[in-house]
Formats: structure tokens, C-alpha cells, sequence
């Protein structure tokens, strides 16, 4: 059973913030970790309502997706970071980071500034300075400080330090580096004046080991010998080790005796040779030869030859038999387990048995007081968060501050990640800002979920100063937060900072992808700032990037709110150039924005004629080209453009005589219309789409007369006009309250067979509801009467106008879709209906037509507010009323909610 929130927030502050109590070590400490977190409920059902998925997969980003979480109890986030200071443990690397800062600070090393620091070095050192520089991928310091040392007076580099800096050349894979650095005769001569004959071929074997040449280490190893001079214990082990490493197993044998007659086998020779039984697939061989081992006794065996044997047959996929493995060796009691226990879950978790992991770690804690290594903690740390599964992270956090485990960068980067997910920003806030106080840098994935989160928070500002922050240390967010903060920064029109982002992109080689830079730009358009656009869009060109046909598309439309048709011109080219297809809707806005230029027909016929030069002409060109100027409200340059076509011995199709009439029509042209229409006559057959277009194109300029010559001309031919034709024609005659001629049409529609759209029943409904005549000439044509099927509809209309009472049990919905299909608009029309008297059904209504998928729009909730205040409903007016205002609802602005 869930506990209340302010129960929660006491025991979580009196388990967590209680350090005494938390970070005991003693066995008889009362504290459970699992108690701890079964109260947080992070992965109960009740919570996880709450959380809010990420919204981009991330091929790019983090490995798991941020969740956040419903608890939030009342803590102090201080007393939390306060917390990890005591336990964490980093060391002092102050003196390293100085080292590596001059060492970077310039292409030669800085003498004066090293020698200033008083370093005494030693071999020790050396190896130090050369480990940090390799854990920060620093390689060519490491190069730098080690050629340095090397210099310095009473200072003589050993194998160990030759050693250390193979290996590195070797983890970087830079082995034409190291080859080079072992064939240089310079070098041969440095180490043969440092280290003397011995020294000389002795470190030549380890780096021609470690450099993956055995073939090379064994002909000097056999130059030594032949000189009188042989390997020592580090020698034969890096040679042997090489030899495993690149499958030269006849040799191995070998120069594993040779190690075992000079008194050097111990475990690394076991472990060794184990690795070698195991990479032949000799894994009984290798259990029957650490049985020997065993045999011999005298401390011989070590956990680490169990832990390679263990390793190898968790490779092959013999779980059972490694867990047999392990339990065999504890019960022999020859050998300290912790190495075999600390393989065996390093394998568990890496093969994703978590369960197995967990139950593994539980049960010997319990029984043998068994602590892994912090590195074991993390990596099961980490692959509980890649599962989400919060309760048994924060399980195991507890744990480890319960048992003393002192916490490592990795272990604080996995905390940060895990108060992300747990919906605890501010205390992931709060740590990280405390990095200075801990010496450590956070991690890119730990960056990626402190920004992440912030943003899903709406915190907008303090992800961008987080950003910031990172990025001054070298960090760029991973694909999936760029995304979630380049879509944060657009919708909060954050666009100045998110020109800093993208441009920060692109000089990492980091390319944004095409939705993201339509995004931004058309975030940037919207804004009023479509220059800012074209500079982001030559950015794009200048790295051969084409940007896509709608991101054209808004910058020219950008650019024509701006009245620049100029630049609207040269992107419709470029567009063009680029191999995207140009729509009529844009090229016409194009067109029409010239007239917003000096000398707009100089402009209009020069981009016909670039237009022509660069395609082939067609009707297409031409027909857009009159588009234009009809749209313009210019038929002149409409007329020109068509007998252009003409001259050019290109017969104008249908749709060229089509726009050629609708922008006569649209500048009310009525007389050069008819006379265009009457020319059409001789030279094509006129067919449903001329008559359409000029029965339409009367009807908006309120020419109804016209209008209805033409219709019943288009009925005398034997043809039925269309629907649209139909729909203006009744939508302008109910407007000029010619409700008789309405009805007549009706009547038309039903003699042919033809339905009563939307549009037709909506527009019935409006007057019905505005006018009690169109009912009474619904009544007074009597021939009406003779259609059953319009019968429905008359009694609809009466009971809209009020001259028919209807029941009040009567399902509207119903009796209008015997009618015509409904839509949003009538549904509106039915609320207001509804609201005249029937409050609480338009209620009722509203909720319906939301179930039903439908998306109010502002008139909707308008409607709804007139009629509760209509009804004196003022407590339900001011909620709703309120709701509109937070959803930024106008009468005309859709729904965002």
C-alpha cells in the first residue's frame, strides 16, 4: 500500500539525510536500502503515470531515455550533495592537471614551467603522470612529458617507464608510432647509453611485445642470449604474454618452461598460460591444468587464473559451468575468491543477468561479507539505470554508502543520472555545480540528462547555462539532447542562442538533420528574421548540404512578408536548381510578391523569360505565370502571358483557360469573362469544369443572376453541375434571403439522385437558426411535398428556426446524419441550438464531440461561454472562460489542449 507524500518526505529525510545513520559501517546498523527505496516507489504503477518518456530514439544520445518521476518530497538538496563530498574519494590530482596544462599549452615543452613545479621524479612518478595523461587520451603529452623526463638530470628512464609508454602507444593503436619510436637508431642509441647492453635488449623485447611484433621480440630476445644476456621476470612475462596474445602457441610452451627453470612462474605465469589453453578453446585443459596448480600448493594459485578461465567460459556462453567454476575454487579455500567473485559479476553484468548479479552479490554479502570493488558497483549500477529499474539503483547507492564503499567519478556520473531519472533535478543540479569542491568532470552522458532534464522541465535558461558550462570543459551534447534542446530553444524562440548551437554544430562536423534546420529556419521565419535563415541556409550550401523543398519554401515566404520579392525570386531559382519541385501555391505567391518591387511587370516578365531559358517551355510555366498575375488581380498581364503561349505554338490545355478565366472573374472583369467564355466556344467543347469555374467565380463576386444564367445554361446542355456549384450558388442566395430559389435547388439535388453535402446542410442550419423565412419558403413550395426524403430535412430546419418544437428526448446527432454527414461546423451550429434552452445537453454535447476525436476551435468555446452566461452559469463561464486564456484560445485560434 502507498504511503502519503508527507510520510514519504519524513522517512526520506530521516533515512537520507541522517549521515550518522546512512554511512554507518557497523554491522549492527538498523538501515535497509531496500526499505528505503520501496518508499520512494519509483517503479510503482502510482508513479510511473507520471513519467514523462523521452520524445527522440536516439540512435544518438544516452543509452536510456530520462523519466520523471511524481515523488517530490520536501528536501534540502545540499544535505544530499553533502552527502557524496563524505564519500567520495577522488585523490589528489591537482599537481597531474598543472603538469598536463603546460604540457598542452604549446607545441614544445615549457622547461622553465615544469622544472618550477619541483617535481622529484622517479620512476613512479613517471609511470603516474604517464597513467593519468593515458585516462584523460592525452597521448601526445604522455610523449611530450616522457621525452622530457628523459632529459632531466639524474634521471634515467626504466623498462618499467619504457614499459608504461609502449602500453599506451599500443592501447591507442598508434603502433606505427611505437615501431618507429623502437627502429629509430637515435633511440637505439639513448637506450643502450641509459640502460646498458642488458637494458638495452630487454626493453626492445617488451616493446616489440607489447607493440604485437613477437616474431621481432623473439629474434632479439635471441640476439641477447647469444650475447650472454637474458630476460628478467618482467621480460618473460611480456614476451610470453605477446606470444599468447597473437596465437603464436608453439612458442608459448617454450618460453614458459624457460620461466619456470629460472624460479619466475607464479600467478602471472598461470594466468597467462590459462589465457592460452582458453583462446585455443581448451577450457577443460585450462580447469584441469589450475587443478594441478593447485596440487602444488605453496601459495601458487591466485584468482585471477580463475577469473581468466571464468571469463572464457562466460564467452562461450557456459554460464552453469563458470558458476561451477567458482564454487569449486571457494570451496578448495586455497585462494583469496574476492578476483573470482569480482569476474564472475563483471561477466554476470556485461551478459545482462542482472537478476542473476544482484541475487549473486546479495547472498555472498550476506554470508561471507563479500564487498566488490567500487568499478563492479558501478558497472551494475549503470546497467540498472539502462533498465530503468530506479528502486534497486538507488538499492545499490545505499548499499554502497552503507558499506563504506568509497564513490568514484563514475559512481557520482551515475548519480547524477540517476536523481534525472527519479525526477530529483535539483539535487542533480546541485552536485554538479559542487564538481569544483569533488575535482571531477562530468561525464558526456551525465551532461546529456542534467540538460535533458531541465529541459523537459521547461527550465529553458538554466539548460542553456548548463550547456554553456559543459562546453567550456570540451563537451557537445550527444545527437538525441541537441535535438531536445534545439526543439526547446524553437518553441521558446530562444533563436540567437539557438544560431550559437547549430553554428557550434556544424565546426564539430556534427550534422543537424533536415527536419531540424526546417525547423529552426522556419522558427526564424515565424519570428520575422527569414536574413537570419539565409545565412543558416548559405551555410548549408556552402557544405554541399541542399536543404529541403519545405525549408525553401519557408524562407520564401518569409521573405515575402517581408516585401522582399527579390530574394523570394532568387530562392524560388535556387530551389529550382537544386531539384525540388515548385507547387503552384508558391510559385504564385512568388508572382504576386513582385508587385510589391519597383517596375513589378519588368520584374514579372523577367522571371517568364528565366523561367524559359532554364526549362523547357510547357503549359506548366505559362499556366503558373497566369496564376500569378490573376492572383495579383493584373488579367491583363494574365491575357499577355496566355497569347504568349500562343505565339510560341503552344496550345493552351484546359487549365491554362481555366486560370485565364478565374482572373478575369477575380478582378471583376465580368464583360472581358463572358467574352473569353463565349471565345472558348469556338475552340473547345465547353465541359463541366468552365461552367463550374464561372459559375463559382460569379457567385464570389455576388453576381447570383449571372451565376444562376450560367447554371441553368450548364443544365439545358444535359450535363449536372457539380457540387461546388450547387454549394455557392445556395450559400449567395441565402445570403441575399432568395430562400425560394434555395429550396428549388434542393429540389434539384434530389431529382437527380444527388446528396446534400455538409457545406449545403451547414449553411441551411446558420439561416435556420438567423431567420424564421427560410422555413416558411420551405412550407410554401409546395412541390416540396412530393419528396419523402426531404422531409427529415424540413423538419430539421423548422426545429433550428423554432417554428417546430421538437422532443426532448430526441437524439439530434442521429436526426442530422439521416440528412447530411457532420463535422465540426455542425456541430457548432447544434450547440448553439442547444444553448438556447437546453444548457446542459450542449454540455454534454461538447464532450461528445471531443470523444469523438474532433479538435475545438475558438468559436466552439465561444459558443459554449455565450450560452452558460446566457443562462446565468457565471462560475462554469469564468472556468471555461479562464481555460480559453491559458490555452491561448481565441474566436478564431484552434484548440492547442
Amino acid at each position: 500500500m502507498l504511503i502519503t507524500k508527507s510520510k514519504q518526505a519524513s522517512l526520506y529525510s530521516q533515512l537520507l539525510f541522517n549521515r550518522t545513520t546512512i554511512f554507518s559501517t557497523s554491522a549492527s546498523s538498523s538501515f535497509a536500502p531496500a526499505a528505503f527505496s520501496s518508499r520512494l516507489n519509483l517503479n510503482c504503477p502510482t508513479h510511473q503515470q507520471f513519467f514523462v518518456p523521452s520524445c527522440y530514439s536516439t540512435a544518438h544520445n544516452p543509452v536510456f531515455p530520462i523519466q520523471q518521476c511524481s515523488f517530490n518530497p520536501i528536501f534540502n538538496s545540499k544535505d544530499i550533495v553533502q552527502s557524496f563530498k563524505e564519500r567520495l574519494q577522488l585523490g589528489n590530482t591537482e599537481y597531474l592537471d598543472r603538469i598536463f596544462e603546460i604540457l598542452s599549452a604549446q607545441h614544445k615543452v615549457d622547461d622553465l614551467a615544469l622544472s618550477q613545479l619541483g617535481l622529484r621524479l622517479t620512476e613512479s612518478l613517471v609511470r603516474q603522470v604517464l597513467y593519468y595523461g593515458n585516462s584523460k587520451n592525452d597521448i601526445f603529452s604522455c610523449l611530450k612529458f616522457f621525452d622530457w623526463a628523459g632529459r632531466q638530470h639524474g634521471f634515467r628512464h626504466t623498462r618499467s617507464t619504457f614499459h608504461a609508454i609502449f602500453k599506451i602507444l599500443s592501447k591507442a593503436k598508434l603502433m606505427r608510432l611505437l615501431m618507429d619510436f623502437l627502429d629509430n637508431d637515435m633511440v637505439f642509441g639513448f637506450l643502450n647509453e641509459k640502460l646498458g647492453s642488458f637494458g638495452f635488449y630487454s626493453t626492445l623485447v617488451i616493446g616489440y611485445s607489447v607493440a604485437g611484433k613477437p616474431q621481432l621480440a623473439l629474434q632479439m630476445f635471441g640476439k641477447m642470449r647469444f650475447q650472454g644476456f637474458d630476460l628478467d621476470y618482467l621480460g618473460y612475462h611480456v614476451l610470453l604474454n605477446s606470444l599468447v596474445e597473437e596465437n603464436c602457441f608453439d612458442a608459448v610452451g617454450s618460453i614458459s618452461r624457460q620461466i619456470s627453470l629460472r624460479g619466475f612462474e607464479n600467478h602471472v605465469t598461470h594466468c597467462i598460460v590459462v589465457k592460452s589453453l582458453c583462446k585455443q578453446k581448451l577450457l577443460d585443459e585450462a580447469k584441469s591444468y589450475l587443478r594441478r596448480v593447485n596440487l602444488l600448493g605453496d601459495g601458487y594459485l591466485h584468482g585471477d587464473a580463475v577469473g581468466v578461465l571464468v571469463t572464457a567460459l562466460c564467452q562461450n556462453d557456459q554460464f552453469d559451468k563458470a558458476g561451477q567454476v567458482v564454487e569449486e575454487f571457494r570451496e578448495l579455500g586455497v585462494l583469496p575468491i574476492g578476483p573470482v567473485y569480482n569476474v564472475w559479476l563483471r561477466n554476470l553484468v556485461q551478459a545482462g543477468k542482472i537478476d542473476s548479479a544482484l541475487e549473486f552479490l546479495q547472498r555472498k554479502k550476506s554470508l561471507e561479507c563479500y564487498v566488490p570493488e567500487v568499478f563492479r558497483y558501478n558497472a551494475l549500477l549503470w546497467r540498472l539505470l539502462k533498465e530503468n529499474r530506479l528502486t534497486e539503483a538507488c538499492d545499490l547507492l545505499m548499499e554502497m554508502m552503507e558499506g563504506g564503499v568509497s564513490a568514484d567519478k563514475v559512481t557520482l556520473n551515475a548519480a547524477l543520472c540517476f536523481f534525472c531519472k527519479a525526477g530529483m533535478v535539483d539535487v542533480a543540479v546541485d552536485l554538479y555545480n559542487s564538481k569544483s569542491e569533488f575535482g571531477f568532470s562530468a561525464s558526456s552522458m551525465a551532461c546529456n540528462y542534467l540538460i535533458d532534464s531541465l529541459c523537459k522541465e521547461g527550465k529553458i535558461d538554466e539548460a542553456y547555462n548548463m550547456l554553456r558550462d559543459c562546453t567550456e570543459q570540451g563537451y557537445f551534447p550527444g545527437r538525441r539532447t541537441f535535438y531536445i534542446l534545439a526543439d526547446a530553444f524553437c518553441r521558446e524562440s530562444k533563436l540567437d542562442i539557438m544560431t550559437q548551437l547549430v553554428l557550434a554544430a556544424l565546426e564539430r562536423n556534427f550534422m543537424p538533420s533536415d527536419s531540424l534546420y526546417n525547423k529552426f529556419i522556419s522558427a526564424l521565419c515565424s519570428a520575422g528574421r527569414p536574413k537570419d535563415g539565409y545565412l543558416i541556409l548559405n551555410e548549408l550550401n556552402r557544405m554541399n548540404i541542399v536543404a529541403t523543398r519545405t525549408t525553401y519554401s519557408n524562407l520564401i515566404h518569409g521573405f515575402i512578408k517581408l516585401k522582399k520579392g527579390d530574394i523570394a525570386v532568387r530562392l524560388l531559382v535556387e530551389m529550382q536548381n537544386k531539384g525540388h519541385m515548385v507547387n503552384r501555391t508558391l510559385f504564385r505567391a512568388v508572382v504576386c510578391s513582385l508587385y510589391d518591387m519597383e517596375n513589378p511587370e519588368i520584374q514579372f516578365f523577367k522571371l517568364l523569360e528565366m523561367q524559359l531559358s532554364c526549362h523547357e517551355p510547357d503549359c506548366k510555366i505559362f499556366n503558373f505565370f497566369i496564376d500569378g498575375a490573376g492572383h495579383a488581380k493584373k488579367p491583363e498581364l494574365a491575357r499577355q502571358v496566355f497569347e504568349m503561349m500562343q505565339r510560341s505554338g503552344i496550345e493552351p490545355n484546359l487549365r491554362s483557360d481555366v486560370l485565364m478565366l478565374q482572373s478575369y472573374l477575380k478582378s471583376e472583369r465580368i464583360s472581358d469573362a463572358i467574352n473569353f467564355f463565349d471565345a472558348l466556344r469556338q475552340r473547345r467543347e465547353i465541359g463541366s469544369k468552365l461552367y463550374e469555374t464561372m459559375v463559382v467565380g460569379l457567385c464570389a463576386v455576388k453576381k447570383v443572376n449571372l451565376g444562376l444564367h450560367f447554371f441553368r445554361e450548364f443544365q439545358s446542355n444535359g450535363r449536372f453541375p457539380t457540387g461546388e456549384c450547387y454549394e455557392e450558388l445556395i450559400k449567395l442566395l441565402c445570403w441575399n434571403k432568395e430562400y425560394k430559389m434555395v429550396v428549388h435547388l434542393i429540389i434539384d439535388l434530389e431529382k437527380a439522385g444527388r446528396p446534400v453535402t455538409s457545406f449545403i446542410g451547414n449553411t441551411l442550419l446558420l439561416h435556420s437558426l438567423r431567420s424564421l423565412e427560410l422555413y416558411d419558403s420551405w412550407v410554401e413550395v409546395r412541390e416540396v411535398q412530393k419528396f419523402p426524403n426531404l422531409s427529415v430535412l424540413g423538419q430539421l430546419i423548422g426545429a433550428f428556426s423554432g417554428r417546430i418544437q421538437m422532443s426532448h428526448n430526441i437524439n439530434w446527432e442521429q436526426v442530422i446524419e439521416l440528412c447530411f454527414p457532420l463535422n465540426l461546423y455542425t456541430y457548432n451550429m447544434l450547440l448553439r441550438r442547444l444553448g438556447m434552452d437546453k444548457m446542459d445537453d450542449a454540455c454534454e454535447l461538447f464532450k461528445k464531440l471531443c470523444q469523438k476525436g474532433f479538435k475545438p476551435k475558438g468559436w466552439t468555446y465561444n459558443i459554449l461561454v455565450h450560452g452558460l452566461h446566457k443562462h446565468a452559469r457565471t462560475d462554469e463561464t469564468r472556468r471555461l472562460a479562464d481555460n480559453m486564456f491559458r490555452k491561448c484560445i481565441g474566436p478564431n485560434n484552434s484548440c492547442t489542449g
